[in-house]
């Protein structure tokens, strides 16, 4: 806890406090006579602030102190026994003679259901998680030795954690039958290894009042949601994935806020927390209102809120959600609706600035850090470095990627060669960034249907389109996301209100599906061919990209040290007869996995484990909407792939 003497104003009205949530909020202590507390709030422009409680009575305000011109009250409560799980809300006047009961917003816990108070608490956690946090630095050692950026596979399974498993398989509708952190951990922890993925991440954990808004719609910035447990039992949660060898990444929502009346709307009577002008105060479409990062105290409060997550609660990474919301002023508004920035023109220079800011600071104290931006757009520079003009974070989701592999998955073969530069033009930019590959939880809901009936054709060739999209992800330059549900193509969209239909992998081709994902993933983390260099042209070179008359593609994968790995992919619906790739390596190669061995539910055309000799070419039959992954079997070897076209 800081002090009053340790509290610096100037840091915190200048936008460089990283470490606000220390002095404001809640913080228990000890006294010479028993036990105390200190309740801090920043509301300038209230006319009184008050403490109300479960300790003193909540029809007993206790008046606060205002420090200062800078807007901060503070009370202390003494008491003979401990303040930890104390409820207690702040009761603010405005000077318009409105009186609020608001959240605080800097509480580390939460009241759970619906008394929609603060809790007393403080983060506390013994982590025994050493391993995984050096696992994570070596990364970044690695990075600045080899020269190439993050040398190490990143495989991301995206989790609602409400809706991955929940009590007895019943419905949430309710708002009850959560299951909790500890009961979460083991089951998604022993998921997530079965299927080798290596991080989670997490759709917001913040507590939020709407079960609808998928946690996108935060009250409580520093406090794990009080639906799956107390934040001692999230630590837990942390510290146990941790121990199984799995990453953490949290999405972050720094652009909006509900307008819920207890939350930061209007917090002390007047815009505080959000813009003023009506032109940037409230994303309509979401109903939501959006954070004023021109104020210095409000970048003060989110960038300390990105580091709490770090420091407190060890995550390894933040995906910050809507950045391009932020970085637009015209995002989502119609002409009229929006005033051009200080440099005449549609960009939110404040906006851009915060995001630098952030990553500066994150970077500085945790450079192992996974930064991550959902950036829709083209903006220049989202992953390059904040001191030569870029945004600073470290990874971006290629949504244009999706979009276009999303268009062409679900196309009849027989127009698939007039889109067949959906297969190819995601690499004249790949490496403009540093890229994640998404499949995430927003192109499986509100119609968009699930990824499985994404696929074009029927019941059996929708898998096998399936299986071959996944190849072509987990080959494809960039790091990789994929939603829950997907690894075993659950037919039904997603649905936050209930579980995943785990019943289906029982089902022979979703069993089937899930063992493929499995062993795909496998060979993806066996094979640093797949993510050494995923952001440079050194790591890939095309074989054939002028197939589109037959549908076909195929390419070249290499490591640091030169190894490589062909992807071939025959996206026809008909079989295709000695298909020769201009492999100049000669040798014998074996197939390490194909989409259409009988064991994942294929025609067995080309088994895994099928070895094919190589003079001047590859020659190989692929089965109708097929893929394969090969590699020389020779141990010593070499390949200037520039020479392999």
């Amino acid at each position: 806890m800081v002090n009053e003497a340790e509290f610096s104003s100037l840091s915190f009205h200048g936008g460089t406090d990283s470490h606000l949530y220390e002095y404001l909020g809640a913080h228990p202590g000890t006294a010479e006579t028993g036990f105390l507390c200190s309740f801090r709030v920043w509301a300038p422009n209230a006319e009184r602030v008050s403490l109300i409680s479960d300790r003193t009575g909540w029809d007993s305000p206790q008046e606060m102190k205002n420090l200062g011109g800078g807007g901060i009250w503070e009370t202390e409560l003494f008491s003979n026994s401990s303040f930890s799980g104390v409820l207690y809300k702040y009761l603010i006047l405005s000077r318009d003679g409105t009186l609020r009961e608001k959240y605080d917003p800097f509480a580390f816990g939460t009241e759970f259901g619906g008394g929609r108070a603060s809790v007393v608490s403080e983060p506390c956690y013994s982590w025994d998680d050493s391993g995984y946090i050096e696992y994570r630095r070596s990364v970044t050692e690695r990075s600045e030795m080899t020269g190439y950026f993050y040398p190490a596979p990143l495989n991301i399974y995206e989790v609602h954690l409400g809706s991955f498993i929940t009590k007895d398989g019943a419905s949430t509708r309710d708002g009850t039958h959560y299951s909790d952190y500890r009961t979460l951990a083991p089951v998604l922890a022993g998921h997530v290894k079965r299927c080798g993925f290596t991080h989670v991440e997490l759709l917001p954990v913040m507590e939020h009042p709407y079960d609808g808004s998928w946690g996108y719609q935060i009250t409580g910035y520093f406090c794990p949601t009080s639906r799956f447990g107390k934040p001692e039992d999230f630590a837990y949660f942390v510290n146990y994935l941790h121990r199984a060898g799995i990453g953490v990444i949290l999405d972050w929502v720094p652009a909006h806020f509900p307008k819920d009346g207890a939350g930061l709307s209007l917090f002390d009577g007047k815009p505080l927390f959000e813009y003023s002008g009506a032109d940037m105060m409230e994303n309509k479409g979401w109903g939501t209102l959006c954070f004023d990062v021109s104020k210095p105290e409000i970048r003060s409060f989110l960038i300390s809120n990105a580091l709490f997550w770090f420091r407190e609660y060890h995550v390894d990474g933040l995906r910050a959600d809507a950045v391009a919301s932020m970085l637009y002023l015209d995002y989502d508004k119609k002409p009229g609706e929006w005033t051009p920035g200080k440099y005449g023109d549609n960009r939110n220079a404040d906006a851009a600035d915060f995001f630098r800011e952030l990553n500066r600071a994150v970077f500085a104290e945790f450079p192992e850090a996974l930064m991550i931006a959902e950036e829709s757009t083209a903006w220049e520079g989202v992953t390059h470095p904040a001191d030569t003009g870029g945004l600073g974070f470290n990874f971006k989701w290629n949504m244009g990627w999706a979009n276009d592999m999303f268009e062409y998955v679900s196309t009849d073969p027989v127009y698939r060669s007039g889109i067949h530069s959906k297969l190819t033009f995601p690499l004249f930019y790949a490496f403009s960034e540093n890229f994640i590959l998404p499949v995430s939880h927003d192109e499986v809901v509100h119609g968009k249907r699930s990824l499985i009936d994404k696929m074009w054709g029927s019941y059996d060739e929708k898998f096998s389109m399936l299986r071959s999209f996944f190849l072509f992800m987990m080959t494809f330059p960039g790091k990789k996301l994929a939603f829950m549900g997907c690894e075993y193509a659950q037919f039904r969209e997603w649905d936050y209100e209930n579980q995943l239909e785990w019943f289906m992998k029982d089902y022979p081709r979703h069993g089937q599906m899930e063992k493929f994902v499995s062993d795909l993933n496998a060979v993806y983390l066996s094979q640093p061919s797949l993510w050494e260099i995923d952001f440079g042209w050194e790591g890939f070179e095309w074989l054939d990209a002028e197939g589109k008359n037959d549908n076909r593609a195929a390419y070249v994968r290499r490591s640091i040290d030169k190894d490589f790995v062909v992807a071939v992919f025959n996206f026809s619906a008909k079989k295709l007869v000695s298909y020769l790739l201009p492999v100049k390596c000669a040798g014998d190669y074996s197939v390490i996995i194909s989409t259409d061995d009988i064991k994942y539910g294929g025609t067995g055309e080309l088994l895994s484990e099928t070895v094919l000799p190589c003079t001047d070419g590859l020659s190989l039959n692929m089965a109708p909407l097929s893929a394969a992954l090969l590699k020389r079997r020779s141990k010593n070897f070499s390949i200037n792939v520039r020479e392999v076209n």
